[in-house]
């Protein structure tokens, strides 16, 4: 039986809570959270120890492992201490506020050789997983670009940071692990129309080392949910929609199918329209299961701190070229990344 505490019940942690209560194999056997009242909702009539304190709870409790969803400025200072308590940890996305904080717990990490993962929810999503599977099985051949749209209403919830780092992490990552490669440039635009601290409209581009392109749009002025990311290729489109775990093919039929060799594109035009099934399940638990299957030492980490830290880069990289107005080109990446190594603190 697999230990775990729950630092936080918040949104994210309630959903944690829910996911954690099911999952088989698994004990959550303490929560903390300042709130009382929901401490005592999730502890009353069950055997889960509660707590307001997370030292406390990280000092009093035996446990394997310990999920963190406390809000973004305190990742630091409770992952250091789950780490130093000698647990393995799941943090929230994003993985801190800044890298340098990110880089301290990706080193204590690696220090007290213990698992960080970051909680990178649509990488575990099936309909992305699928579209993955096809991409490396060569289903649209090579690369041309990934385009995710990220849309929605205002969240209430949100206030100590803006889209680009509450939402675009997520197809940051996600884009960076369909391409396969690292980021040459990037260029942004911000807007801030309601949130009254923080940009609430990103549009970006991206440019890959392979020569991918990818395009980023993402809001919270949208009054419907959007998620969508479609990856365009020589063979053809593949659309997946994160919210219904559909994914659909859109063949190029000037590629004839099943030939493995396209050794020059003469043009496209519309073809077979193929919905490729997929298992629906649950990203979450899917996250959960192998974050689980980890700490037992079953499975290898599948979304890191070195993961958690490449989304923040370029997340930060994007605000950045939106604030000076200006493309963040390879240097510029290099000298942001670098800036938050350990050689310079």
């Amino acid at each position: 039986m697999t230990r775990i505490g729950l630092i936080g019940l918040g949104a994210m942690g309630r959903n944690h809570l829910r996911v954690l209560l099911a999952l088989q194999g698994v004990r959550l056997t303490a929560v903390c959270d300042q709130d009382k009242d929901a401490v005592e909702a999730t502890t009353q009539g069950s055997d889960i120890a509660g707590y307001h304190s997370w030292p406390e709870m990280l000092d009093r409790e035996q446990l394997d492992a310990v999920v963190v969803a406390v809000p973004t400025r305190f990742h630091l200072q409770v992952g250091l201490g789950v780490l130093e308590h000698g647990l393995h940890v799941l943090i929230e996305k994003p993985i801190a506020t800044d890298l340098k904080e990110g880089r301290a717990l990706v080193t204590k990490a690696a220090a007290m050789k213990r698992l960080l993962a970051v909680g990178h929810v649509e990488r575990f999503n099936p309909a992305v997983r699928e579209l993955q599977r096809r991409i490396l099985g060569g289903d649209i051949g090579r690369l041309f670009q990934v385009q995710a749209r990220r849309q929605g209403p205002f969240p209430a919830r949100i206030r100590d940071v803006g889209v680009v780092i509450d939402l675009a992490t997520h197809d940051l990552d996600v884009m960076s692990h369909i391409a396969g490669s690292t980021v040459n440039r990037v260029y942004a635009e911000t807007e801030q129309r309601i949130h009254t601290e923080h940009e609430d409209i990103l549009n970006a581009l991206l440019q890959f080392q392979n020569g991918t392109l990818a395009v980023l749009q993402v809001n919270w002025l949208t009054p419907t949910k959007i998620r969508e990311l479609s990856v365009l290729g020589e063979r053809g489109l593949l659309v997946c929609n994160y919210l219904t775990q559909e994914l659909t093919y859109f063949r190029n039929a000037d590629v004839e199918p099943g030939r493995h060799d396209v050794p020059d594109l003469q043009g496209v035009s519309e073809g077979d329209v193929v919905p490729h099934p997929v298992t629906r399940a649950e990203p979450l638990q899917l996250e959960l299961e192998s974050f689980v299957r980890a700490v037992r030492g079953e499975a290898h980490l599948e979304v890191d701190g070195e993961a958690g830290l490449r989304a923040l880069h370029l997340a930060l990289a994007l605000i950045q070229s939106a604030r000076e107005t200006k493309v963040i080109g390879q240097s510029e990446l290099d000298r942001l990344w670098t800036s938050a190594s350990p050689a310079n603190d």
